[in-house]
C-alpha cells in the first residue's frame, strides 16, 4: 500500500494543474498527502484493529479533515455524519483506498471480501465495487513472483470486462479531469502495463492528466507488488507523513511480512 500513497503524493500537485509529460521532479515543497492517503491508511487501520472499515475511515478522516484537495462532499458528508449509509459512488475512492486488501491474505476469495467490504461502506453502486475489486485483484496477482503483465491485463478484461485497448499517448491526447471508476481504474492499469520499473509507473500515470494523484496512487499500489519500491523513492515520501501514519504503515508491512508472504 506504500506504493499507492508514494503515487498521491507525487501526484498531488497535478490534481488541478496536470503535467502531460513524464519529465518532472517526484516531490517538491509542492507535494502533500491527500484524501487517497488518509483513507488507505485507514483501511490498513481497520485490517490491524479488526473493526469495521466505516469506523477507521471516519476516524482517521476526521481526525485529518483538510489534507490537501480534500474530500468529495458526498465523502464528507458521509464522514461527518452520525449514521453513515453508502451512497451509491461509483467514484475512483473505492479503489484508490483498497491495496491494504490485497496485501491482508494469500487467499484471493478473501481478499476479495475485504475489498467489496472496504468499498461498499460508501462506494456500494457495482462500478465502486467493481474498480476496487479489480486493483485488488491485480495487486494479488502482482504480488506472485511468477505473474506478468498479460495475465494482470487478461483478468482484467476478461473477468471484469474493462476496455485496456488504450495506450498512454492515448489517453493523454484527449483526457479530462474526471473520478469515476469506469474512467480512471483502466487508465491506471493501462499506466502500469506500460510501466518499466516503479518510477516510470508513477510517472506514465502523472503524465496521462486528469485526476492525476488518484491514477498515480493506483497506478503505484499496482506497481509496488510487481517490482517493489526503491529505497530513495519511499524514503523520500514518508517524510511528508505524519508519524502515526508511518506507524500504521510499519505495523502492517510487519504482519504481511510476518504471515503473507507468497
Amino acid at each position: 500500500m506504500t506504493g499507492a500513497i508514494i503515487g498521491d503524493i507525487a501526484g498531488s500537485r497535478f490534481e488541478f494543474n496536470n503535467h502531460l509529460n513524464t519529465e518532472f521532479q517526484l516531490f517538491t515543497d509542492d507535494c502533500a498527502f491527500t484524501d487517497d492517503t488518509v483513507c488507505t491508511i485507514a483501511v490498513a487501520d481497520a485490517l490491524l484493529k479488526g473493526i469495521s472499515f466505516e469506523a477507521s475511515l471516519q476516524y482517521w478522516c476526521r481526525k485529518y479533515p483538510h489534507p490537501k484537495g480534500g474530500y468529495g462532499g458526498s465523502f464528507a458528508g458521509w464522514v461527518h455524519s452520525s449514521s453513515p449509509q453508502p451512497y451509491n459512488s461509483f467514484g475512483n475512492g473505492s479503489a484508490m483506498r483498497v491495496s491494504p486488501c490485497a496485501w491482508w491474505s494469500n487467499d484471493l476469495g478473501e481478499v476479495l471480501r475485504y475489498a467489496r467490504m472496504s468499498a461498499k461502506c460508501t462506494h456500494n453502486h457495482p462500478e465502486g465495487i467493481r474498480g476496487a475489486s479489480v486493483i485488488a485483484d491485480c495487486i494479488y496477482q502482482a504480488r506472485h513472483d511468477c505473474c506478468s503483465k498479460e495475465t494482470i491485463k487478461n483478468i482484467a478484461v476478461k473477468e471484469y470486462r474493462y476496455n485496456l485497448d488504450m495506450t498512454c499517448d492515448s489517453i493523454r491526447k484527449t483526457n479530462t479531469f474526471n473520478e469515476t471508476c469506469q474512467v480512471t481504474v483502466p487508465q491506471a492499469i493501462v499506466c502500469f502495463l506500460e510501466s518499466s520499473d516503479f518510477e516510470s509507473a508513477i510517472r506514465l500515470a502523472v503524465s496521462i492528466g486528469g485526476d492525476s494523484d488518484t491514477i498515480a496512487a493506483i497506478t503505484g499500489s499496482i506497481a509496488e507488488a510487481f517490482y517493489g519500491i526503491p529505497e530513495n523513492i519511499k524514503s523520500a515520501a514518508l517524510r511528508y507523513l505524519p508519524q502515526e501514519f508511518i506507524s500504521v504503515l510499519s505495523k502492517f508491512d510487519a504482519k504481511n511480512t510476518n504471515d503473507n508472504s507468497i
